[in-house]
């Protein structure tokens, strides 16, 4: 293989959900013409939920298919299609979740994970999973960063991340009920929060970035007639963030902050719980948005939409939010994959 060849980033592709839009996403992001230039892949799934995906979508990828426990072969232009022949496409239930489409998920995912952890790939790519089906299949299963941690065995800060464009959501807290969020909110997992944010801003080329921290309470606590997380949690939280060279500004009131954000005040807002970001990011772009899943030693990226089964096997999906997800991956795969050709 060729410097040139070399030196391009290698992404572990895993098909999502086959009930859903996966299949045809997966199809349609192989076929792009300057991805496959940008990036080699390896793509894990069942080809023939592949093919079913071609003809949803009326493309052709055009991958090189190797037999599962085959030896890969050398790079060669082609997506490497890793066949574990796990589901088989007369047992698929469109639009409906399934333990057998978990099982496949699960499995897809789970050897995506393991084979960029054994330093084979540079940032893991997969397309809309289905979270019933993988309750169905995974016992446990939480959120897709608790799925990697067990997959991987690490266990180290993570969290995910919100990207519209140039425009990126973190938070404090991720999934858990509402009614736990503040006392949940600490200084010490605000800055840990923050460092975590500026630590992946900067592999996507920010530097430095520029981060807002939202408030918790109406009107940012009012000077503290509306609760005073603010005075006493998020404001000693960001003058400590600053004293460790974090550029970084707030608390703001949420319902602003991404005005301002928006406007290219911001790259970035910190907000303390999920929906307080999630609902003013999906607003401003739902089609477009990423979910990073940042923290672990490679990136893992995924459309913000979900399998969207109301148009499964339609061939009407758009993908807006897919391609740009797996456009962040091969850009923040981009250092790994210099050391490694370097190596």
């Amino acid at each position: 293989m060729s410097d040139q060849e070399n030196a391009r980033p290698i992404i572990a592709v895993a098909m999502g959900d086959p009930s859903g839009i996966s299949p045809e996403l997966t199809a349609r992001i192989l076929a792009e013409p300057d991805l496959r230039e940008a990036a080699h892949f390896v793509v894990f799934g069942d080809k023939r939920l592949l093919d079913l995906g071609i003809a949803d979508s009326g493309v052709d990828p055009d991958v090189e298919v190797v037999a599962e426990g085959a030896p890969l072969p050398a790079f060669s232009g082609r997506p490497l299609f890793v066949d574990l022949a796990n589901h088989d496409p007369a047992d698929l239930q469109r639009a409906t979740a399934t333990l057998a489409g978990g099982r496949a998920a699960t499995d897809n995912f789970r050897r995506a994970l393991r084979f960029a952890s054994a330093g084979k790939a540079d940032a893991v790519f997969f397309t809309p999973f289905n979270k019933a089906a993988m309750r169905f299949a995974y016992q446990g299963y939480d959120d897709e960063i608790r799925f990697v941690r067990d997959a991987i065995g690490f266990d180290g800060p993570a969290s995910e991340f919100n990207v519209l464009d140039k425009l990126w959501n973190a938070r404090v807290t991720s999934h858990i009920p509402l009614s736990e969020v503040a006392n949940n909110i600490t200084q010490e997992r605000i800055l840990r929060a923050l460092s975590l944010a500026d630590t992946n801003l900067r592999a996507a080329g920010f530097d430095p970035p520029r981060i807002a921290v939202a408030g918790i309470n109406p009107h940012c606590g009012d000077g503290g007639n509306f609760g005073r997380d603010e005075i006493e949690t998020i404001e000693p939280a960001v003058k400590a963030a600053k004293a460790k060279g974090f550029t970084v500004e707030g608390p703001y009131p949420s319902d602003t902050v991404f005005l301002r954000a928006r406007n290219g005040d911001f790259d970035a807002v910190l907000t303390m719980y999920h929906d307080q970001g999630q609902i003013a990011m999906k607003l401003m772009g739902f089609d477009r948005g990423v979910t990073l899943i940042g923290g672990f030693p490679f990136p893992i990226c995924t459309p913000a939409h979900g399998t969207a089964y109301e148009i499964a096997g339609k061939g009407i999906a758009n993908l807006g939010a897919t391609r740009a997800a797996l456009a962040l991956a091969i850009k923040m795969a981009g250092d790994s994959s210099q050391r490694r050709a370097a190596a």
